[in-house]
């Protein structure tokens, strides 16, 4: 029994397509990526150009073999068909990828990202060293290593000021940072005023008044 030479060309078609179409369904668009080291890649629609192809490819198979199987149609008739086929087969293609896309939703955020976002101190953070904080991003909480220059204890607020690798640095809000110390009173000199000496004379600030003064004989 000799095949026909055109439904030969359709069912490799149909094999080759559909088989590296499901590995970049299944696995990656690895061909795509072949294609982009060549920078000869590009997207339609956000969609890589390799699994467009492998789809006309595919249809194309499938299309020729059912003009030639079930419509009896053959040579320019039948490539008409597969092309036809093809089209749909690029359009769904195109349809699913752009569906899977969307579903990734957008890109990750990274740390640099929420630099200037309040958090929280979800584990205590020594000064110098790591500790954890919870921060809200893509209407999330998330939680990382952080670092900051001062202690800081479980439920402090705090703000992202900076990245140190995968974690990040925090500082205190204004209104969570401890109040400086308030410096010693000092006394004057001879005691404060009010004050009294051991024999219970009241002090004098400015030595014994009147004693440099002299009496008539």
């Amino acid at each position: 029994m000799v095949v026909p030479i055109e439904d030969l060309i359709f069912v490799v078609c149909t094999l080759i397509g559909g088989g590296l179409l499901l590995i970049t369904v299944l696995v990656d668009d690895i061909l795509g990526g072949v294609l982009d080291a060549l920078h000869i890649g590009f997207d339609i629609g956000g969609v890589s150009l390799m699994p467009l192809l492998l789809g006309f490819v595919s249809m194309f198979g499938v299309g020729g073999l059912f003009a030639t199987q079930v419509l009896d149609l053959h040579a320019g008739p039948a490539a008409i068909v597969g092309t036809i086929g093809g089209v749909i087969g690029f359009l769904i293609v195109f349809v699913m990828f752009g569906v899977l896309r969307r579903s990734e939703g957008s890109n990750p955020f990274s740390t640099s990202s929420l630099v200037g976002r309040p958090a929280s101190v979800s584990v205590s953070i020594p000064a110098g060293r790591f500790g954890t904080v919870l921060v809200k991003a893509e209407g999330q909480t998330h939680e990382f290593s952080a670092t900051a220059s001062v202690d800081l204890a479980t439920g402090t607020p705090v703000t992202v000021t900076g990245t140190a690798g995968t974690g990040l640095i925090v500082a205190p809000l204004p209104s969570a940072a401890p109040p400086p110390a308030a410096a010693p009173a000092t006394d004057p000199p001879g005691g404060p005023p009010g004050s009294t000496t051991p024999g219970g004379e009241p002090a004098s600030s400015t030595g014994a008044a009147g004693t440099g003064g002299t009496t008539g004989a």
